[in-house]
């Protein structure tokens, strides 16, 4: 029987490190409902028009008036206190009706055949206006990031709940064997941590793997220096006979189950994983149409062609996040919004649009579901306690998020904010709501996709969820 001791120093002699077990930390829970393989793919429970999702996360918080909403009355009473009709309740640090209304610095413009508004902060993306699904009228209670982050991440204001992408993977595995199901794509830090895209109480196999930029991006995946393959797949059977041996004696111990299918998935992941994440081999034109020829958007630009990368390749959720977790360089427009924004949007614009048209000449769009926001929007009115009088607070309680392919109808507008920007108005959509709907374009009822903890069923929307806003969505609805 192995000892804790020898297990060391197989890990030592195999090069499946510990380094890279604990960012995979396959060890933390019980395995699925398949303990020898959690993420063997599963067909959906209903009809699914996305077979993959990829999340363009922005980090911060993008100010819907000054990208996807415009509202033409805050250039009016731009300088003034708001309307009395908006009422008078708290508001960021004081009464709204002492805050100063603050105009958007950028113009507005229809775009494509169908029209679509969008600023000119976004040049590119709003070349692809045809293609997207605004929805204008987002929200919920979370005004702090880091309760804002769990929320649109987590259904869950507070630790310890399982992400989106850990939620579609438990439901529908993965359709590679050989990579993650659910990666993740950091430009630096989280303002909320790592558990905003952790498994939660579902089993560890699910949480997102971080991938780090470069040829390794999975530290100690390499095998020893001097080891053959089939040495190294020698020492794996050895061990897996033990391992089965120990497991058969303890009643099918799912924790072990899960540690065994760790071993397995590192050892292909040192021929999947740096092929997948090399991008020297794609052409000069596809390079240029993310933005790589360009030193401010080539960091963001390569995670999103990475992301097609992994798509391409059957990875079931990928996110890629705009912004290291710090006010100057993410979203988080307190202080001159407008340059704020004018330098995220110079950094990410470009990729994004490049993702929508690759993966379209690629013939990948139609079943992958592409979804653009940060975890609320921004006030219309000044920040006069943080940033002073150009800059921006948070707003939760009326913001845009975009989604595009998978099914998607573009081109079209869904549910607004009142008519300073401030609230969802008309066809508010809960963030319950809004995950019901990506659950549903994967093929996930978000009622029925549950997890047994603490003696109840739980579920990403919580007791809530509509999904009248997906067959608005849908292109065939």
């Amino acid at each position: 029987m192995p000892t804790s001791e020898s297990r060391r120093k197989f890990l030592q002699t195999s090069g499946l490190g510990i380094g890279w077990l604990a960012a995979l930390d396959l060890f933390q829970r019980t395995a699925a409902a398949d303990p020898v393989n959690p993420l063997a793919p599963k067909a959906p429970p209903m009809r699914a028009t996305a077979k993959r999702v990829i999340s363009l996360f922005m980090q911060g918080g993008p100010s819907q008036v000054d990208t996807f909403d415009p509202k033409p009355l805050l250039a009016k009473l731009h300088g003034q206190h708001p309307p009395a009709s908006f009422g008078n309740e708290d508001f960021q640090n004081g009464k709204l009706r002492e805050s100063i209304i603050l105009g958007s610095k950028w113009k507005f413009a229809r775009h494509g055949q169908s029209g679509l508004e969008v600023s000119d902060l976004l040049p590119h993306i709003a070349q692809k206006a045809d293609d997207l699904a605004v929805i204008r009228s987002c929200y919920h209670d979370g005004f702090t990031h880091s309760q804002a982050q769990f929320l649109i991440n987590n259904g869950w204001p507070r630790i310890g709940r399982p992400s989106l992408g850990s939620w579609i993977l438990y439901g529908l595995g993965s359709e590679n064997q050989n990579l993650p199901g659910f990666v993740v794509l950091l430009e630096g830090g989280v303002r909320s941590g790592p558990a905003v895209y952790g498994q939660g109480f579902l089993p560890a196999a699910y949480q997102g793997t971080s991938f780090r930029p470069g040829s390794n991006p999975i530290l100690n995946l390499s095998p020893a220096t001097g080891m053959k393959t089939q040495e190294q797949r020698d020492l794996l059977n050895t061990l897996r006979s033990v391992n089965e041996r120990h497991l058969a004696e303890r009643n099918q111990d799912s924790e072990l189950a899960a540690r065994i299918a760790s071993y397995e998935l590192a050892f292909r992941m040192q021929m999947s994983a740096p092929e997948a994440t090399d991008i020297t081999g794609e052409s000069e034109a596809t390079k240029k149409l993310y933005g790589l020829d360009d030193p401010v958007s080539a960091d963001f630009g390569g995670r999103c062609l990475l992301a097609r990368r992994l798509v391409e390749r059957g990875v079931r959720f990928v996110q890629v996040w705009s912004g290291n977790g710090m006010n100057a360089t993410d979203w988080d427009g307190h202080i001159q919004c407008d340059k704020n924004h004018q330098a995220k949007a110079a950094q990410t614009d470009k990729a994004v649009a490049g993702l929508l048209t690759d993966l379209k000449s690629r013939g990948l769009l139609d079943s992958t579901l592409v979804i653009w926001g940060g975890e609320f929007g921004r006030s219309p009115t000044s920040d006069g306690g943080l940033g002073g009088s150009d800059g921006r607070d948070h707003n939760p309680y009326g913001f845009t998020i975009w989604m595009a392919g998978g099914g998607v109808k573009g081109g079209q507008v869904i549910g607004s904010t009142d008519e300073i920007g401030l609230r969802a108005a008309e066809n508010p959509v809960h963030l319950h709501d809004l995950h019901a709907t990506i659950l549903g374009f994967v093929g996930l009822d978000h009622a029925k996709l549950t997890y047994p903890y603490l003696g109840r069923d739980f579920r990403l929307t919580d007791v809530g969820g509509k999904t009248d806003l997906m067959e608005r969505l849908r292109m065939d609805g």
